[in-house]
């Protein structure tokens, strides 16, 4: 996902038009104590970084000891929390794409601004790293993973990026630029076998429900066979008919699902807690409630549409014999 960078790229980024502001950074990607306590760990060059994520909320004097300590280091909330690490704490982490081992004091404890913001990184001054690469392994120094690039509007975001990965094509280390949400998505795509595993399950199930309530109403029907022939009798419709068994699918589709509903916002805050290495941000969006509803109303519809056909069709004189 991501290839050396010439440090060097920074100043021509910066000249590119519509560009207001250039960081950089590394994946460091330290393991903690051990391998099982992991977390995203990156070497960022500092004041930059923290004008580009202003949703990374850290007090001005944790902000000013971090900018002054060259070993120094901020961890998110949750991060911190689940170690229970506290500002001047000593972090070790051991090296895997760059080895040794390396000591980060801990200056600061960021939040997030908004609560969709991820309170689990880790990150500390690039220079840091770039000065022990210059004296352990010269040729990976003055190298970077990545470039955050600043622009002065949203919309501003594809022409800046294909003007920059034209000022760099054809040379020894072509860019690739997007936005952050398609990185992400990026990412995302690699587990595309699961996505698609979860959303088959998803529908067997949705289609198992609707078999089971299908099933329920149909039983239902053919015990209320009389009562429906005695409405026909006092001058009932097809419609009214149809209606009543319509009107109790529905209600019990979406009973179900409300009671689902209430459930999902618990259930999904003890996912959180369970995995926050993994899944920092895990949220209920409005969009899925509305997709409940929506499912429920057709398995309801779904679900009443055989039994109401069959219970307008029965005669009469049929409906009063099953009742005897």
């Amino acid at each position: 996902m991501v290839f050396p960078l010439p440090l060097a790229y920074k100043d021509r980024i910066r000249r590119v038009e519509g560009v207001t502001r250039v960081s950089y950074g590394n994946w460091f990607g330290g393991i903690y104590l051990d391998r099982k306590n992991f977390f995203a760990n990156f070497a960022v060059e500092p004041p930059t970084y923290l004008d580009l994520y202003p949703e990374f909320v850290l007090p001005p004097e944790e902000r000013l000891a971090f900018l002054r300590d060259r070993k120094g280091a901020v961890a998110g909330k949750k991060l911190a929390e689940r170690f229970r690490w506290k500002t001047g704490d000593v972090i070790p982490l051991q090296g895997t794409i760059f080895p040794g081992n390396w000591e980060f004091v801990l200056r600061g404890i960021y939040r997030g601004r908004d609560e969709n913001v991820d309170e689990t990184q880790f990150f500390f001054h690039w220079d840091y790293l770039n000065e022990a690469l210059k004296k352990s392994a010269p040729a990976r120094a003055d190298r970077v993973g990545f470039y955050l690039i600043g622009v002065d509007h949203p919309n501003h975001a594809s022409p800046v990026a294909r003007a920059i990965d034209q000022l760099f094509r054809n040379s020894l280390a072509e860019t690739l630029t997007e936005t952050e949400k398609a990185f992400t998505l990026a990412f995302v795509s690699m587990s595309e076998a699961i996505l698609v595993a979860i959303q088959a399950v998803s529908f067997v199930v949705l289609g198992i429900i609707a078999a089971v309530a299908a099933n329920t109403m149909s039983m239902a029907v053919r015990e209320r066979a009389w009562e429906y022939a005695v409405l026909k009798t006092l001058g009932f419709g097809g419609r009214h008919i149809a209606g009543l068994i319509l009107g109790e699918s529905l209600l019990i589709s979406l009973t179900g699902c409300l009671l689902g509903m209430a459930v999902t916002f618990p259930a999904a805050y003890a996912f959180r807690k369970m995995v926050p290495m993994y899944l920092p941000v895990f949220r209920v969006e409005a969009e899925t409630l509305y997709l409940d509803l929506i499912a429920s109303f057709a398995v309801g519809v779904v679900s009443a549409a055989l039994p109401a056909w069959r219970a307008v069709k029965v005669r009469i004189a049929e409906g009063l014999r099953r009742a005897g």
